[in-house]
């Protein structure tokens, strides 16, 4: 029979979020969650308990990721994945089913890397084509996606032993059911999940492996003790090709955990994005913000802007006849220096936006100096309106508003706030040059 369900296990507190996470944030969720309870990942005393919640937070994943299955959830518990009970009425999945999503297809336990198979076993399934994938993220910097990487890196796996080619025993050994599981393959523990809050759950037999079959101590292979994988370290090699996106898998085919009688999983990576101080991606497309002085604002410039994600300096050749002046949010399209386009040599573009730096207070020396500026701009064509009175008035200048106090009408003074609530104001429109 298949082990029992626990009903009393609650999968939103598995993977610790709100009954009401989206997909996103059940996502999030489970990959932290396996992230931080990966066997791989832990001292080998801890593996037991690794693996338990480690295969609690994939159940809780499996369920509650899919539309029907968390209404199933949600409306009847873990009841509804219950065979004893035809799955609520034989409306709800079989349990069988739902172990064979996540562990590859096998009945039970069975089909997980490390616990053989449990295709002969009474209610088991035919041992899956195909063992249990590894998924992981994997960090990239906006540079590493720009120019491409590559990089090695050692794991550890299990591999079948080639001493007693994964039967975990001496040739013409035979097997003996469990007597700590009665050959079920998996057994009942409690599990605190808070103060005073225990739960109980259905994990593998450790004695047996989660396979329901144990071989005499001294019929064991004498290399795998019985466990019929060994451990062993090899080298992969990640290969990122240029232009690769946040979301996108890298598939190592064929190098997660062998289980004997299986092919065994792969090892996929999804890429996550860091941020950068300088770029923003958007698909093919770059933006970076282009600081230039009122001087190169008003007559151009011819300089190098910046530094491109492979080390280039960009050299812009800004030249602005018939008195053209660039404008804060003026954005500067360079075609071909965005991101590289897998699977072909195109690039995106490269948008820079304006942003013109002011001259700090003082600048103009005297009188002169100010005078022969106005001479140089635009006069102002604006002339005073007509009105029956007059009266010129003094004002202070004061740049930072440090003298205004609560009240006096100035929004960073902490007084009233503009009042244009009824017409919003346009923003500044932004030109393509």
């Amino acid at each position: 029979m298949p082990p029992p369900v626990d009903e009393e296990i609650d999968l939103y507190e598995v993977l610790e979020i709100e009954k009401g996470a989206s997909k996103i944030e059940i996502k999030k969720a489970y990959h932290k969650a396996a992230l931080a309870h990966h066997p791989d990942k832990v001292a080998e005393d801890d593996r037991a308990e690794a693996e338990t919640r480690f295969k609690a937070a994939k159940q809780a994943y499996e369920i509650l990721s899919d539309d029907d299955k968390r209404h199933m959830y949600d409306t009847h518990g873990m009841a509804a994945f219950d065979p004893s009970r035809g799955g609520m009425g034989g409306e709800g999945p079989d349990i069988d089913d739902i172990f064979a999503q996540m562990f590859g297809g096998m009945g039970g336990f069975g089909g997980m890397p490390g616990m053989g198979g449990m295709g002969g076993m009474p209610g088991g399934r035919n041992v899956p084509r195909k063992g249990r994938s590894v998924e992981q993220e994997y960090e990239v910097s906006l540079e590493e996606l720009y120019k491409g990487k590559t990089t090695k890196f050692s794991s550890t796996k299990n591999i079948i032993c080639n001493m007693c080619k994964g039967s975990g025993g001496k040739q013409g050994a035979k097997s003996n059911s469990c007597a700590v599981c009665n050959g079920r393959g998996a057994k009942q523990v409690l599990r605190q999940v808070g103060p005073g809050l225990v739960t109980q759950e259905t994990v593998p037999c450790g004695n047996c492996s989660g396979s329901g079959q144990v071989i005499p101590e001294k019929h064991r292979c004498k290399k795998c003790k019985g466990k019929k994988v060994v451990e062993t370290r090899n080298v992969l090699e990640l290969y990122i090709p240029r232009g690769a996106r946040q979301g996108e898998r890298i598939v190592l085919a064929g190098e997660a955990d062998q289980v004997p009688d299986q092919e065994p999983g792969d090892i996929i990576f999804t890429l996550t994005e860091t941020p950068h101080d300088v770029f923003e991606r958007a698909g093919a497309d770059l933006r970076a913000e282009l600081k230039v002085s009122l001087v190169e604002a008003l007559t151009g410039f011819n300089r190098v802007v910046i530094t491109h994600l492979d080390g280039r300096g960009l050299k812009l050749n800004v030249q602005q006849p018939d008195g053209n002046v660039l404008r804060p949010g003026q954005i500067l399209k360079i075609e071909g220096e965005g991101m590289p386009i897998k699977r072909s040599d195109a690039r995106g573009d490269l948008y820079l936006v304006v942003d013109v730096e002011f001259p700090e207070d003082g600048w103009l020396k005297n009188d002169a100096a100010v005078q022969k500026l106005r001479d140089a701009l635009p006069k102002n064509e604006k002339t005073d309106e007509k009105h029956e009175e007059v009266e010129e008035v003094d004002v202070e200048w004061d740049a930072d508003m440090e003298d205004y106090g609560a009240g006096s009408g100035d929004p960073r003074a902490g007084g009233a706030e503009w009042e244009d609530d009824e017409e919003e104001a346009e923003g500044p429109q932004c030109a393509t040059q």
